[in-house]
């Protein structure tokens, strides 16, 4: 059995100043850099013998201090990005919702079936973020992996390991920055353990707004 532990970036600049970065590569705000350090605390008695990461900046950076911490290089693996935005890339939320109100609107009412104005649709992302986590589940059988990556993976590996359809996943709510979500893997199946573990974030916690 292989144990993946998947962390959210932490804050980003592109959170901060609401935009939708997708694989726009912006790096962590201050906030994020010290959520950074607080979830390396919080996982710091867990055993990992491996790290990975999206390449994205504000992912790798999140990850980056676990990594130290055990004198561990990081995988960085372009698989475990954002999804692709498109021609939402680096726009704001509220510009998305003036300029693509369909697609932007389908986005926010009914994600599973949502696709990225010249970009990813969450189908595809879900397809690349499975595929590539059963690789490196294979890869590291018996081992524990942290994994650096981003909100929309994440919801769409829980919506896959749930069993829900894509016509449900907007029920599934964003994980929060930083948070920490811990699935299995053993012969061909995943498992959820735990989904956007924040609490001990406290007081640093962020999280996605309403319109995205």
């Amino acid at each position: 059995m292989t144990t993946l532990i998947l962390v959210r970036h932490g804050q980003s600049v592109g959170n901060l100043h609401k935009k939708f970065l997708g694989h726009t590569d912006w790096d962590l705000s201050e906030q994020g850099y010290l959520q950074a350090n607080i979830t390396k605390e919080y996982l710091k008695d867990r055993k990992i013998d491996a790290v990975y990461s999206s390449d994205l900046m504000r992912a790798y950076n999140t990850v980056a201090p676990i990594a130290k911490q055990r004198n561990l290089e990081i995988v960085k693996d372009k698989q475990l990005r954002e999804i692709y935005a498109g021609e939402w890339e680096g726009k704001k939320y509220d510009e998305l919702l003036e300029q693509f109100p369909d697609d932007y609107g389908t986005w926010l009412n009914d994600i599973g079936n949502a696709r990225c104005t010249g970009g990813e649709s969450v189908r595809e992302l879900q397809q690349r973020i499975i595929c590539e986590l059963v690789k490196i589940s294979e890869a590291n059988l018996g081992k524990t992996v942290c994994i650096g990556t981003h909100a929309t993976p994440i919801r769409a590996l829980t919506a896959y390991i749930s069993g829900v359809d894509f016509d449900e996943m907007k029920n599934i709510p964003w994980v929060k920055n930083a948070s920490v979500t811990i699935v299995t893997y053993d012969e061909g199946h995943f498992q959820m353990i735990e989904y956007g573990i924040e609490d001990f974030l406290g007081s640093n916690v962020t999280a996605l707004g309403a319109n995205v």
